[in-house]
């Protein structure tokens, strides 16, 4: 397991052999991880990060999906051409589907309602009505032996499945309208896409894209599907994951811009960031003198506890001190109904491993927001 705001790793599990897939109960309190040569699937408790269950499953499971409702996970079993449906009270195998060949990455809706699965040796995808645990669609995603489905994601709204394509003939991303269950776009990206996520705004798809020594994630833009923007990360990245926005009401609208100084040594690093935000229209408004303000810089995070901000009424609002060791000055300014200006600045502190582009996460009470910005790195 990986503490988030510190990235490290704080526990180690032994699971099964070749571990693959993973995925966690919306409650945060399970983990379901696919066992490829084990044929197994192990069930661990995020509190004690202990195995507290075993469950056989078919032959080569790769991918797990939990249903929204946390009731049900479901495993695609690659070496048997099914799909195992685990009942996540009882952690036993409550139904077995039969899907397309080779059986990769799976998707439950927003909903609940279906489960989309891809089909790496049928170029399709199959979908499953979780009601009935029946295939109730099949759609081709690609001409047959000429691609792979491997990762499949669906958009917060539930409206399209974003699948990435082995191949075709050169990797691309395959939309699939979920209504129609037809193919609506299909986005080129070259190389062999192996992940795929969507921004939870649904604005934007992440892929991994593997290559070898330098391997990619294009983002692609979901109202043109068309690509935006490629980052060339390490090689051969198989997966990609996208950081939820933090808890509360969120931001109607955020934008920053952002300059980083990284310093050879560590802790010494220094950020400067300008921003504005409108409110959500269900929030009743900040008080920056009474609520704890928690801004994150990529990896950099700190919580300015309440009380720490001067000024009254409207603002500004001021904030200038040291927190676990790092100095920063913060002022949060009207600047409109519902909106606001925040600028920050920061000396002596850890932002080592920051990439472009960097994540932007500000909250406010219990309003919040989450931006991606391209920093201006030196």
């Amino acid at each position: 397991m990986i503490d988030a705001a510190s990235n490290t790793v704080v526990a180690t599990v032994p699971v099964g052999s070749l571990p693959q897939g993973v995925a966690v109960t919306p409650d945060g309190t399970h983990a379901y991880v696919a066992n490829e040569f084990s044929n197994t699937v192990s069930v661990i408790d995020t509190t004690s990060n202990t195995v507290v269950a075993t469950v056989t499953v078919g032959n080569c499971p790769l991918g797990v999906a939990v249903t929204p409702d946390g009731k049900h996970a479901y495993v695609t079993n690659e070496g048997s051409n099914n799909v195992s449906v685990i009942d996540t009270t009882s952690n036993t195998v409550v139904a077995t589907v039969t899907v397309g060949n080779r059986p990769l990455g799976v998707a439950v809706t927003p909903d609940g309602k279906h489960a989309y699965v891809t089909n790496e040796g049928s170029n399709n995808v199959s979908v499953i009505d979780t009601a009935t645990n029946i295939v109730v669609a099949t759609v081709v995603v690609a001409p047959v032996g000429a691609a792979a489905p491997s990762a499949v994601t669906v958009t917060p709204d539930g409206k399209h499945a974003y699948v990435a394509i082995l191949g075709f003939p050169n990797g691309a991303v395959s939309v699939i309208d979920t209504a129609s269950n037809t193919v609506v776009a299909t986005v080129p990206v070259g190389g062999s896409p192996l992940g795929v996520a969507v921004t939870p705004d649904g604005k934007h798809a992440y892929v991994a894209i593997a290559g070898s020594p330098n391997g990619k994630v294009s983002v692609i833009d979901t109202a043109s599907n068309t690509v935006v923007a490629t980052v060339t990360v390490g090689s051969d990245p198989v997966g990609v994951g996208i950081i939820p926005p933090p808890a509360g009401v969120p931001f109607s609208a955020f934008s920053a811009k952002l300059e980083i100084d990284l310093d050879k040594k560590p802790n010494e690093d220094r950020f400067e960031l300008q921003s504005s935000f409108t409110l959500g229209a269900a929030s009743n408004g900040i008080n920056p003198p009474a609520e704890a303000v928690t801004l994150q810089i990529g990896v950099f995070a700190t919580s300015i506890p309440p009380g720490s901000f001067k000024g009254k009424g409207f603002g500004p609002f001021r904030f200038h001190g040291v927190i676990d060791g790092v100095a920063l000055e913060v002022e949060i300014e009207p600047t409109g109904t519902k909106r606001y200006a925040l600028e920050a600045y920061a000396r002596d502190a850890n932002l080592t491993g920051t990439k472009n582009p960097v994540t932007v996460m500000l909250a406010a009470g219990d309003d919040s927001g989450m931006t991606s910005v391209k920093a201006d790195l030196d």
